[in-house]
């Protein structure tokens, strides 16, 4: 009897894995690029999901204002994302060097990382960066 309760939590263990995983993978929480000076918070906002910078390295703030853009922390990078199929969100990204929008994606690749993809013209220029969660929302 006592190997059949331990076949059973086992099997009640392994049953709930892929939702935790599911939900580990969530979009939402704190990211850095991978040159770690941009970490923008991504959370749920009335257009879906939206991602504000919460911190960055003095040479990204000044490449900022070179850009155009006066102030980077709490500016709105991530606007309008939606979800789409295949865990993938799409929306627009903008820039603050370029001072530009730009279309983008974000698919969560696991609890710890996540692809950005933007593109400068339709898919043809496009730049992928993987990014590091900082902590989940």
């Amino acid at each position: 009897m006592p190997k059949l309760k331990l076949v059973l939590a086992a099997i009640a263990l392994l049953s709930a894995t892929p939702a935790a995983a599911a939900q580990d993978a969530s979009l939402f929480g704190t990211w850095r690029n991978p040159k770690n000076s941009v970490h923008v918070d991504i959370r749920p906002c009335a257009q879906g999901a939206c991602g504000y910078v919460v911190w960055a390295s003095e040479k990204a703030k000044r490449d900022a204002r070179e850009g155009g853009t006066p102030n980077l922390i709490g500016l709105q990078l991530f606007r309008e994302f939606q979800p789409r199929k295949n865990g993938v969100w799409q929306g627009k990204v903008f820039v603050p060097d370029l001072n530009r929008t730009f279309s983008g994606q974000a698919e969560p690749i696991d609890a710890q990382r996540l692809r950005a993809k933007g593109c400068f013209i339709g898919n043809i220029l496009c730049k992928t960066q993987v990014w590091t969660r900082i902590e989940k929302s």
